[in-house]
């Protein structure tokens, strides 16, 4: 019997306001997906190793502290020092769409920007996992 897909939804960084990755969190969870939710204040290093004990298929950045263009490539940086690179990384948080086309550039997947509906990520996730 196949697993259901994991999803590690990680707040890298000093952002101590973590309500949308828990609403996304428990949306996932209500679709079917194991989620694994780090908590608060984790270091690229933290969110690396949670992917990689996890075996995650995806994770999922949410990052309001405007530190997103210091995080994310980190990050992506540390995955791809341990081998990582079936895992879809999306992010969701206050990101100024001018650095969405970079961030994407670096191996983002997707960005959620506020007001995105939490079914859009649930399908973006689980198609991207698919393919």
């Amino acid at each position: 019997m196949k697993r259901p897909y994991r999803v590690v939804v990680a707040k890298p960084g000093l952002d101590g306001h973590d309500r949308g990755a828990k609403v996304i969190a428990r949306a996932l969870r209500d679709s079917g997906f194991e989620v694994v939710y780090t908590g608060l204040h984790q270091t690229p290093e933290q969110v690396v190793s949670a992917v990689v004990q996890e075996d995650a298929d995806a994770v999922g950045l949410s990052i309001l502290s405007g530190a997103h263009m210091t995080l994310v490539p980190r990050i992506i940086e540390l995955l791809k020092a341990q081998g990582v690179d079936d895992v879809v990384v999306t992010v969701g948080g206050t990101i100024p769409a001018e650095d969405i086309a970079e961030l994407k550039a670096l191996g983002v997947a997707e960005v959620f920007t506020p007001g995105a509906p939490a079914q859009a990520a649930i399908d973006f996730i689980r198609s991207a996992v698919r393919s």
